[in-house]
């Protein structure tokens, strides 16, 4: 009895071993290698890896320290939208140039010359321009000068001998005589000056210096831009559409990258190297300088159904293709390919998806990573 007591003990010891047996098969790596579907999960250890039918698994604890976060995804009428090319103008209301009327030398106002970033006020001395005269002109003035001062002395003479006379001669007289001396002297003082006098440049409106090419001692040309003055605040986005239907179209815009609506000024009528330009306003855009070039993403006033989601949640496959990262299960994710529209400068609309599915936001970068 005390054997067959010791058999049945060891039988129900080794029993559990005897569970997993399945003949002759070799199960040395098998718990060792990924399996595709829900399965696929199970005795993987805590390292992120992608699986054979292009999944990822990743623990939570993982998940935890990449920061990952999910959207639900849901359908909703958002505007159609348009890329389009432009650049930063300046707004012809609140902004300037400054240009000399006449060739000569630049020399600093009052105030010394403006620096580029410095607020100017209208109306302020900027720089003046000392006209460049040559020879002939500075002759020609000059003999003008000494015909004046004649006509000059030959009045005061006349004036001297009516004042004599003036118990003979009318009162008129002598006044006319009086006025026609001090007019000789007022253009006699007018040609001295005329071509010798310095030219104020003042600022047309109140902002900022964006560009400035002026020098002290510089020699500058008539109609030369010396400074060009801008409200930050207010400046204006010219883009260029190809299809004349675009801009009956256009409500709004944003600039890709930049916060902030832009409001749809109007179009042209003619066309400008073969598309239309676009006008649009800035509203409060600080990070905007002129020329820059820019890409805008017009809203229009036709709508379609779509998911809306940021923009960080599209990352790109091998294939170069739009991918979204969805979360099947609580440590699973899934590559999906999908249609994207921009919409503004953070979101964009998304075709191919289905309601209610957790869309990857935050971390996709680095779970897009994972092989």
């Amino acid at each position: 009895m005390i054997v067959k007591a010791s058999i049945i003990s060891l039988s129900l010891l080794l029993s559990p071993f005897m569970a997993y047996a399945h003949g002759d098969e070799d199960h040395s790596e098998q718990s060792h290698t990924p399996q595709s579907g829900t399965m696929a999960t199970m005795g993987l250890g805590e390292k992120p890896q992608r699986l054979p039918d292009g999944s990822v698994f990743m623990p939570k604890a993982t998940q935890h320290k990449l920061a990952l976060r999910t959207l639900v995804s849901s359908e909703s009428r958002v505007a159609q939208t348009l890329e389009l090319n432009g650049h930063v103008v300046m707004d012809p209301n609140t902004s300037g140039l400054v240009q000399p009327l006449q060739a000569g030398r630049l020399m600093a106002g009052p105030n010394g010359l403006p620096m580029l970033g410095q607020r100017v006020r209208k109306g302020e001395v900027l720089a003046q321009v000392i006209p460049s005269v040559s020879a002939i002109d500075l002759a020609n003035q000059q003999t003008q000068i000494a015909d004046w001062q004649v006509r000059v002395q030959l009045a005061q003479k006349e004036l001297a001998r009516l004042q004599s006379l003036a118990n003979s001669v009318p009162r008129k007289d002598i006044d006319a005589a009086k006025s026609e001396v001090a007019a000789l002297h007022a253009q006699m003082k007018a040609l001295k000056k005329g071509v010798t006098q310095a030219e104020l440049l003042l600022s047309p409106v109140d902002g900022v210096i964006a560009s400035a090419t002026a020098i002290n001692g510089q020699v500058v040309e008539s109609k030369e831009v010396l400074f060009e003055i801008i409200d930050p605040q207010r400046l204006m986005v010219e883009a260029f559409a190809y299809d004349p239907g675009i801009a009956a179209r256009v409500v709004s815009a944003n600039i890709q990258g930049e916060k902030g609506d832009l409001s749809f000024v109007g179009s042209g009528r003619a066309l400008r190297e073969g598309s239309i330009p676009l006008l649009f306003r800035t509203n409060n855009a600080t990070n905007l300088v002129l020329g820059q070039p820019v890409k805008l993403i017009a809203q229009t006033d036709q709508y379609a159904q779509g998911v809306v989601l940021p923009i960080s949640a599209i990352v790109k496959n091998a294939a170069n293709e739009p991918i979204v990262w969805l979360h099947e299960a609580p440590e699973s994710f899934r590559a999906e390919s999908v249609q994207v529209q921009p919409l503004n400068s953070d979101q964009v609309v998304v075709s191919g998806l289905k309601p209610q599915q957790r869309v990857v936001v935050k971390g996709v970068t680095l779970l897009n990573q994972i092989r």
